[in-house]
């Protein structure tokens, strides 16, 4: 099985998928509110109709309230993957 590489230290790849373009936009609209991102890539999401959205946040160069939220989480290791994902 092959995994994809690890986004560099401070980083977080996150993927978006709506049944249509403007709704996974406005979802990354807010991410890029909190974070500093690079550009979106936009993807159909399989058969027929959706669309994904991938982009990368640098949680370094976080906004308010994600800066806030940041500061007092805290990570698990329990952290469970959908059933889609490895």
């Amino acid at each position: 099985m092959e995994h994809e590489p690890l986004p560099p230290e401070g980083h977080a790849e996150v993927r978006i998928v709506a049944a249509t373009p403007e709704v996974a936009r406005r979802v990354a609209e807010v991410l890029r509110r909190c974070f500093a991102s690079t550009e979106q890539r936009s993807y159909p999401a399989g058969r027929g109709e959706g669309t994904r959205l991938h982009l990368t946040l640098d949680t370094g160069q976080a906004a308010e309230p994600a800066r806030s939220w940041l500061a007092t989480s805290e990570s698990t290791q329990e952290a469970q993957a959908h059933v889609d994902e490895v």
